[in-house]
């Protein structure tokens, strides 16, 4: 077998320990090109996600059926130690069906959808609107005496706004430059108060009961008539008690500026939902190829496969878990025996807060040390995680030699963030080199965040999201009532999943695991002076 040794001399500077070489294996990449391109299984993956079981909100119906149903579709491609594995979530929720209409001073249909975690309207209901914007508590003084049986408004609508630039587009080649700067990490003391800060989805929930407001709707984030549906209140025991539904901009706007008319407008609302409690726990689902040496150590790769219900969940993350379930099919049908196990992972509860990956990390790699005050120990890990030192490791914790997410659309692979680490950097160069045809050719040591890595990098654990072409991801697809199969690019995934299994392929087999970073410490603040949380 014919390979291309690469020697990596940056290491003897940055990390500690000897050089090593990094083998770059382009045997084995053809043949992982081969079954990526050419047998490729990845849009039918992709398709069932979408179109068959649709929107995947953690622990509804639809993610309890794709639990069930990516375990199979493991064990059918012959992977080992298949499993679910589970932590506390709360309630299951799922929309049955809804509607609003205006129907004073003229009957229009409107664009709407239930906030996620809000209960049912009492059938239809009807009633004026009062516009009434709250973001804190301290607006509440203003409203009070004045909603009630009313349909509160509580975005303040805006004139809406154009687009300035195109809404699809490919990174290039000046901006994937540009990216590979060095970004300084900004430290601060945390302000703990702020940790005790009850949601204000709850608390304003809680002032609209007692002032008697029949619901609330607010305002679409973009424009376009684009719907969301996003909502946090999920957990036993803090269910709203108030129905909440989101309107298209546009149509939000509209009944703001009537509402300042002689022409008040009265709104119709229907939202039947329903809360699932049968398991309170989610469930990320796991499996492996097992490694031939190395015993104990091994590689993954991750990505999310709860999506909001606005839509289907196709560019977040029906992409990433098709991308990273079709490199598990890549290269069990290639039949490889790689020295370190090789572990798949499709995460749970990531839309609220990356609480699948969480749980991982939390049982099988490090803790942290709790704060000491029982009140603040009691809060959800993610609210407190950054700010309990000491880290305190878990006995496998330098099992994990490195994880590779994908969480950024349906684009294709330009490259990958280093998160820092400058004695990986080179090594991932190396890895990249065959695919530059393609397309991918960056490595940044800009940390990326906002995904399922994060919490790995927290405790020093090797963990790496992918750069992928932006696309129209962040523009009209993320969380949005179109994010359906239409908009996935198959050829884009396709060449993701050929480089995220070479990926996994040289990390299982190289001769030195990845260089880590130092274990995080508790940082000194980088402004002195600053007051805590500032």
């Amino acid at each position: 077998m014919k390979r291309l040794l690469v020697a990596v001399s940056a290491v003897a500077i940055f990390a500690a320990g000897p050089v090593f070489a990094q083998e770059v294996d382009r045997v084995a990449i053809n043949g992982i090109i081969d079954q990526g391109l050419n047998h490729s299984e990845l849009m039918q993956t992709a398709a069932h996600l979408t179109d068959r079981i649709g929107g995947r909100l953690t622990n509804s119906p639809q993610m309890r059926e794709t639990e069930r149903w990516t375990q199979q579709r493991f064990r059918d491609w012959g992977l080992s130690n298949v499993r679910a594995e589970g932590f506390e979530f709360g309630r299951g929720w799922s929309i049955v069906r809804s509607s609003a209409r205006m129907t004073a001073p003229r009957p229009i249909d409107l664009r709407a959808i239930p906030i996620a975690w809000t209960p049912s309207t009492d059938g239809v209901i009807s009633a004026g609107v009062v516009v009434a914007p709250m973001t804190s508590a301290a607006d509440f003084a203003r409203w009070h005496g004045k909603l009630s049986g009313k349909i509160v408004m509580v975005t303040r609508p805006d004139t809406g706004s154009e687009p300035t630039e195109a809404a699809f587009r490919r990174w290039t080649d000046a901006e994937l430059a540009s990216r590979n700067v060095y970004v300084q990490p900004a430290h601060s003391e945390p302000s703990l108060d702020r940790l005790r800060e009850t949601d204000f989805a709850l608390r304003l929930d809680a002032f609209l009961a007692e002032e008697g407001a029949l619901a609330w709707v607010k305002m679409s984030q973009r424009d376009a008539g684009l719907l969301h549906g996003t909502g946090y209140t999920f957990r036993v025991g803090a269910t709203p008690r108030i129905p909440g539904m989101e309107l298209a901009a546009e149509d939000y706007r509209r009944l703001a500026r009537l509402a300042r008319t002689d022409a008040p407008p009265t709104l119709e609302l229907m939202s039947e939902v329903r809360f699932h409690d049968e398991d309170v726990n989610a469930y990320n689902v796991l499996a492996d190829i097992p490694g031939t040496s190395r015993s104990g150590e091994y590689v993954m790769a991750g990505a999310h496969f709860d999506s909001w219900v606005a839509s289907d969940g196709a560019v977040d993350n029906a992409a990433g878990t098709a991308v990273v379930m079709e490199a598990a099919r890549i290269l069990k049908a290639l039949g490889v025996r790689p020295k370190r196990t090789i572990r798949f992972a499709l995460w749970n509860g990531e839309e609220q807060g990356l609480l699948g990956s969480l749980a991982y990390v939390d049982k099988h790699l490090a803790t942290r040390a709790p704060l000491g005050d029982p009140e603040l120990d009691a809060l959800p890990a993610n609210r407190t995680w950054r700010s309990r030192w000491p880290i305190q490791p878990r006995p496998g914790y330098g099992s994990l030699v490195a994880y590779f997410n994908l969480d950024n659309g349906s684009g294709r692979i330009r490259g990958i963030n280093a998160e820092g680490n400058v004695a990986a950097a080179p090594i991932f160069e190396a890895w990249l080199a065959p695919f530059a045809s393609m397309g991918a050719s960056t490595v940044s040591l800009r940390p990326a965040g906002g995904t399922d890595h994060v919490y790995m990098q927290t405790v020093g654990v090797p963990g790496y999201q992918f750069i992928q072409d932006p696309l129209d991801y962040g523009s009209r697809l993320h969380h949005t009532s179109i994010d359906s199969y239409d908009h996935l690019k198959p050829e884009d995934l396709r060449q993701a999943a050929v480089i995220l299994a070479s990926f996994l392929l040289h990390a299982a087999n190289s001769d030195e695991p990845l260089p880590r970073m130092p274990m995080p410490t508790r940082p000194t603040p980088s402004d002195p002076f600053a007051l805590p949380g500032q």
